[in-house]
């Protein structure tokens, strides 16, 4: 038993290995704590009505878990004796630590209670203006409930927050100053909730990119480009430059410069205007409106402008396919025959 009464930095060998002892035992206790919420607790939830128990549950989990292993840890080393300074440090890391992990919780929970009540909502809703605000309050609240729970921390271990905040506040000035093309996204994404130059899920085009909107964010929004790759855009760059908004079009113009070889007959240049105009109005899909001109007389073909509008809607792509293949079927049926680059050369021959 002498072994055990050795003293070893304020204590003896065998309040160290009590310590010790605790300290496995909580970890043996954390285990057990985890499959009882895996396995009770959780099953327990899930035969209730309401999701409330089940998100309050998982959320709970991990920061649970670590406040009580800390806290068996905290509980072990209490029993020992150690210089005032580093009591006093022991005290103020456990609790700083446990602020901190109730913070999380109290975020996760919070982020958990929006995504499963809030948003469900706000897909139903008919404005889109709460789809775009609904990422940024979610973010907001989750940095103030961080900002708020690290101060409380810092105030609790001793650390004097007024002072830091008076110094944030000095600071913020010079950090605005460094920070302007932060400050100018942040100022472009109000522009974008003010003025709406596009909504969630149109198609833009900006800067020579084109694709569909999937996130507007505080600093930046986030475009799908029709490669499928995610682009990232400062938003500043909407206020600076030009945005081309294509789900707004009323409807797509499309134009089609063809060309007849230049053996064609007026009346067969005629009869090719008059199929045109009868195509564009027997194609579902199409505006009445369209324009047929016999506008130039080019260098292997005489040229036949056709200019017609897909209604707002329709499959763009579907209903180019449709006219063009009426084109072709109705040109080759009245023997109109399409140009295509040709070449005369003279030769001479000199006899001898």
């Amino acid at each position: 038993m002498e072994f055990f009464e050795k003293q070893f930095y304020h204590n003896s060998l065998g309040d160290w290995g009590i310590a010790l002892l605790i300290i496995i035992g909580v970890i043996i206790a954390t285990k057990l704590v985890i499959w009882f919420i895996k396995n009770v607790l959780k099953k327990l939830s899930a035969k209730t009505k309401t999701r409330l128990d089940d998100l309050l549950v998982e959320m709970l989990e991990e920061p649970i878990i670590y406040i009580f292993a800390l806290g068996g840890i905290w509980f072990a080393l209490k029993r020992l004796v150690f210089p005032p300074d580093i009591t006093d440090y022991i005290d103020k890391g456990f609790w700083f630590v446990v602020i901190l992990a109730t913070t999380w919780f109290i975020a996760r929970l919070l982020i958990a209670l929006i995504d499963e009540y809030l948003a469900p909502a706000v897909e139903k809703s008919e404005s889109d203006l709460d789809d775009q605000l609904l990422p940024i309050a979610r973010k907001v609240i989750k940095y103030t409930i961080w900002i708020l729970g690290i101060l409380m921390a810092l105030n609790n271990v001793g650390f004097n927050v007024g002072a830091i905040l008076a110094g944030l506040g000095i600071g913020g000035l010079a950090l605005a100053m460094a920070a302007k093309d932060t400050v100018a996204n942040i100022f472009g994404g109000v522009t974008i909730f003010t003025d709406k130059p596009f909504v969630l899920g149109d198609r833009i085009k900006v800067n020579g990119y084109d694709g569909v909107v999937q996130e507007v964010g505080i600093r930046s929004t986030r475009i799908k480009t029709l490669s499928g790759t995610m682009l990232t855009v400062p938003n500043m760059k909407f206020t600076d430059g030009i945005i081309e908004n294509v789900t707004m079009e009323p409807s797509r113009k499309v134009t089609l410069n063809l060309g007849l070889t230049y053996d064609t007959p007026e009346d067969k240049i005629q009869l090719a205007i008059d199929i045109l105009k009868d195509i564009i109005g027997k194609t579902d899909g199409t505006e009445e409106k369209a324009l047929v001109s016999f506008n130039a007389f080019g260098d292997f073909s005489l040229g036949i402008l056709f200019i017609y509008y897909i209604t707002k809607g329709a499959d763009i792509l579907q209903v180019q396919t449709n006219v063009n293949m009426q084109i072709l079927k109705r040109f080759n049926e009245n023997k109109l025959e399409f140009a295509f680059p040709t070449q005369s050369i003279l030769a001479t021959v000199n006899k001898e």
